[in-house]
């Protein structure tokens, strides 16, 4: 790859439209893709920033189920939902596309066929899981199972969420199916497979002996790992009835792999913007001058590295990635995000509760970016972060520059008098940071690019409190204006290098500062050089608050938030015995039940679990065989007020006639515990109606 591209094709993982968009999907993904495609804009770069909703697959096929509609009901309504989140929170995609676009199915079909028909594909009678009740096979995520791999007993066919293996369903060991319940038959059925094997050798040479190195650790040690274990084929369409039909003869009921299609979606949606725009879509994958980067979470880590770039050297005419700069998963106040249990932040919802403060949520996330390591989303780090960096130093420095300005010189710019060497050591300090930055962010280290941002709005706080404008004035009015001017310059080069991480800001202050007024308006090479960013002359705006403070009680509310998520997993987690069938109340009124005390408790010998109890119910002394010996000991019931059920026909256990019944119950750990009678003024032999 020549190290000065023509141009950029930059990709972000198609989200599944089978619910809303979180903080871990923007974490893992989206900011960081969104800060890459900005910065080279500003760099003056050709890109193409492309994503889509995903919409094949089971998880679709459940959701419907789940909600009681239709699979394109279940893709509409998520795509709107998602597409809005990612507008909202200033993803500057280019174009952002779905997999049910005719252009879509055009040319995954496309892709495929041509694969099919240069010979590429196995055509293989196989096993699959088949649900006889449901009378469907039970591809991918219709299946769950315990993964053949780590052990996981809740992974699903095609991949556990526990350690990011990839398997195909028969691989689970004690399948069920999802859809009713019951344990799956294998059943015979045609599918076409990527015989990835063949591409062993090729993808060794191109990952692990090429100059893969540059990779991040966890991409090129899933990489290794997948190749050192030998690549087997893989099945490339599924029984389904929902997603592209697989475009060759004997192939009814048969859709295109998810995996399949749903890479293809960067291609469509090149295409698509393409055809808008008025251009061609084939530089941007074909063209060896184009540098093409998937940005990713870790779980698509194989299919991005091995399956995708597989699909692409089997069809001859695609360039391959560059790099694909995979995150790690986030977590939510020290649990993993769970879409299933609402433990999650959804982006619709924060907007509802944090209005135009996307940025906020923006640059905490990259600060707590999980890009080498699963990293933790605390709230009062949020807050902190917001409060204590975002307030008091970004926003606290612009400010302070927009107010004094105002007040000194009514908005005007002042001409600057001679630099002194703290100011000439302070201007070069800034121009400095936009390769600084650059160096990070050509790295992917986007949580680190973004701690030198900050560092930029430190070096403006530390100024203006070393240079004391607000007492220069009245002794050396003409130091001032140096000062100001100084200043000036660095909330001008603020608002162009926090563009990629925090657009909506960078907005606010291009608008107090102007810059749509100043001629040559500051781009990001023209803060490296010595030019002047801000003209004296120049009138700002008035000045606007950047962020606000963050209170305790806001905070309070999305952990309440979060607490009652986690009462209601808990609540929904609890195995309730099902009502019995229906009795009548006269069938009630033949249960006697009394209070009763426990006079005498032994435990009968050779057993684990049975207690022999001499009982004082009122209307006699009986003896009552119950299994609780593994619960309580015989000292500590003796005296214990119980209730009886005492016209139970008597029963032999072990040779001891029992003649009643204790009333117990079970909390949800499994402790047994007695039904206890009110014991206050209750006697023996009262009766419980």
């Amino acid at each position: 790859m020549n190290q000065d591209p023509k141009r950029y094709t930059i990709t972000a993982a198609l989200p599944y439209t089978n619910g809303p968009v979180h903080i871990g999907h923007l974490a893992g993904v989206y900011v960081p893709a969104d800060i890459y495609a900005r910065y080279q804009r500003l760099q003056g770069k050709d890109v193409a920033f492309v994503c889509g909703s995903d919409e094949h697959g089971v998880p679709i096929t459940l959701k419907a189920k789940k909600e009681g509609i239709t699979p394109q009901q279940v893709v509409d309504k998520y795509h709107e939902i998602i597409k809005k989140s990612f507008q909202d929170f200033g993803i500057s995609f280019d174009n952002y596309s779905r997999t049910s676009a005719k252009i879509h199915h055009e040319t995954a079909s496309e892709f495929f066929k041509k694969l099919y028909d240069d010979g590429k594909f196995i055509e293989e009678v196989t096993e699959q899981l088949y649900d006889e009740e449901a009378g469907q096979f039970l591809a991918d995520r219709f299946a769950l199972g315990t993964c053949p791999k780590c052990g996981y007993e809740e992974s699903y066919g095609d991949q556990c969420e526990n350690c990011g293996t990839s398997h195909n369903a028969v691989d689970l060991i004690n399948p069920r199916s999802v859809i009713s319940g019951s344990k799956p038959v294998r059943k015979e059925t045609k599918h076409w497979f990527l015989p990835l094997n063949e591409y062993q050798d090729w993808l060794d040479e191109w990952i692990l002996k090429g100059h893969k190195k540059d990779w991040k650790t966890n991409v090129y040690g899933q990489c290794k790992s997948w190749i050192d274990d030998g690549l087997q084929p893989r099945a490339v369409t599924r029984d389904l009835d929902w997603g592209i039909p697989v475009p060759v003869d004997g192939a009814d009921g048969k859709v295109l792999y998810v995996w399949f299609d749903a890479p293809i979606g960067y291609i469509s949606a090149t295409k698509e913007w393409a055809e808008r725009e008025g251009k061609d879509w084939e530089p941007y994958w074909k063209d060896e001058q184009t540098k093409l980067l998937h940005f990713i979470g870790k779980d698509n880590i194989v299919f991005h590295c091995i399956i995708f770039p597989s699909m692409l050297k089997g069809e001859g005419s695609y360039i391959l990635p560059e790099n694909v700069p995979a995150n790690e998963f986030l977590n939510l106040e020290s649990n993993k995000i769970s879409t299933s249990k609402n433990w999650a932040v959804w982006l619709h919802e924060y907007l509802e509760d944090f209005p135009n403060q996307q940025d906020v949520l923006r640059y905490v996330l990259t600060a707590n970016a999980p890009e080498t390591k699963d990293n933790d989303f605390t709230w009062s780090d949020f807050q902190q972060r917001n409060n204590s960096e975002l307030v008091a130093i970004f926003g606290n420095f612009v400010n302070r520059v927009a107010v004094l300005t105002h007040k000194y010189y009514e908005g005007e710019i002042p001409q600057p008098g001679a630099f002194s060497e703290v100011d000439e050591n302070t201007l070069r300090e800034l121009r400095a940071y936009p390769s600084v930055i650059a160096s990070s962010l050509e790295r992917y280290r986007f949580r680190e690019a973004q701690q030198e941002l900050m560092n930029v709005a430190r070096l403006g706080n530390k100024y203006l409190a070393d240079e004391e404008p607000w007492k220069s004035i009245k002794t050396d009015p003409e130091r001032t204006k140096t000062v100001m001017y100084v200043a000036l310059q660095i909330a001008s080069a603020l608002a162009v290098l926090s563009e990629p991480f925090l657009p909506h800001t960078s907005g606010k202050l291009k608008h107090i500062l102007k810059h749509a007024e100043v001629n040559n308006v500051p781009e990001w090479a023209s803060v490296s050089q010595d030019t002047v960013l801000l003209p004296a002359g120049h009138i700002i705006g008035k000045s606007e608050l950047l962020f606000s403070k963050i209170e305790d009680s806001q905070i309070q509310q999305q952990l309440d938030k979060l607490e009652a998520s986690k009462a209601a997993n808990e609540a929904e987690a609890k195995e309730v015995t099902p009502q019995k069938d229906t009795i009548q109340f006269d069938d009630f009124t033949q249960l006697d039940m009394r209070v009763g005390t426990i006079l005498e408790a032994e435990k009968m010998p050779k057993t684990k679990k049975l207690m022999v109890l001499k009982v004082d119910t009122g209307i006699d002394v009986r003896t009552i065989v119950s299994g609780i010996a593994e619960s309580f000991s015989a000292e500590e019931i003796v005296g214990k007020k119980v209730t009886v059920l005492v016209n139970l026909a008597p029963r032999p256990l072990r040779g001891v006639e029992s003649q009643g019944m204790i009333l117990m119950t079970e909390t949800p750990d499994g402790k047994l515990v007695f039904v206890n009678p009110d014991e206050a003024g209750v006697d023996n032999g009262a009766t419980i109606n």
